[in-house]
């Protein structure tokens, strides 16, 4: 066992491992273009990084009962989720023409393939097995995207925590089998329109709840904008990873992670 290198021999590059970093962009073709779209797509995929590490600090708070400590990862997810909505805007500055002097070269990949940000999607939870397929092939990643349909998500541990706070959250719902899509509840509705009806009452659980929202939010706002760019930029032609495309994007602005949530404000 060796000691850590003092501080005093770390470098900013060394630290960052900027050698590493900046050598993992691998263009396949000659367009000038190729390389933003890779450098965003990575991008990306770092700060997906970044909010599973804060969404499972704040399942573990939120699981233990520490309501308030959670409020900070959340909000930092909303943060993280606002930056990656803005990158859209940089990928927009590449015309139809530029995109399709490269597109030929990513053959069937494509960004639903992303293992981290399905990841994402289960544990705020959006259960889909589907999407297990395409990572056969790296273990690793299955493992952790498998792992992650199979345990609670964090809206299973809050409703779990609205239940141990005294509030009428039905047993079939804390006790289905989570590896499943969530289905909607009029009963986990009415428990959250108690909270959202005496917030003095209820002031952590009504706080975790517009922090949920927020995410939820910030993810509609994600996939819109990338419904608008993939158009501005594809139109309606098929994905690169088969998929309809734009039309396959707008079907997902249907989704909700947490749905009472949203149909609670029709009846306040």
């Amino acid at each position: 066992m060796t000691d850590a290198a003092p501080p005093s021999s770390i470098t900013y590059s060394g630290y960052l491992a900027l050698d590493d970093l900046l050598a993992a962009q691998h263009p396949l073709s000659d367009q000038h273009d190729e390389m933003l779209f890779v450098i965003i797509h990575q991008t990306k995929e770092l700060w997906l990084k970044q909010i599973l590490h804060e969404v499972a600090l704040a399942q573990s708070l939120v699981r233990s009962g520490d309501l308030v400590p959670a409020y900070k990862s959340l909000a930092r997810v909303s943060r993280i989720q606002a930056v990656m909505t803005q990158s859209w805007d940089i990928l927009a500055t590449m015309t139809p023409a530029d995109y399709l002097r490269f597109r030929g070269v990513l053959g069937s990949s494509s960004g639903f393939q992303s293992d981290q940000f399905r990841r994402f999607e289960a544990m705020l939870g959006l259960k889909d097995s589907r999407f297990l397929r395409f990572h056969e092939e790296r273990p690793h990643a299955y493992a952790a995207l498998k792992a992650a349909i199979d345990a609670p998500s964090l809206y299973d541990d809050a409703l779990s925590q609205l239940a141990i706070a005294g509030l009428p959250i039905p047993v079939e719902v804390l006790n289905r089998d989570v590896s499943q899509p969530y289905e909607p509840s009029e009963a986990v509705e009415d428990a959250w329109l108690e909270v959202y009806r005496d917030t003095a009452r209820w002031w952590p659980q009504y706080q975790l709840a517009e922090k949920l929202v927020d995410l939820d939010d910030a993810l509609l706002t994600w996939r819109h904008k990338h419904v608008v760019t993939v158009e501005r930029i594809i139109g309606r032609r098929r994905g690169t990873g088969g998929t309809e495309g734009v039309a396959y994007l707008t079907e997902t602005l249907q989704r909700r992670c947490f749905p009472e949530l949203w149909s609670l404000r029709t009846r306040l």
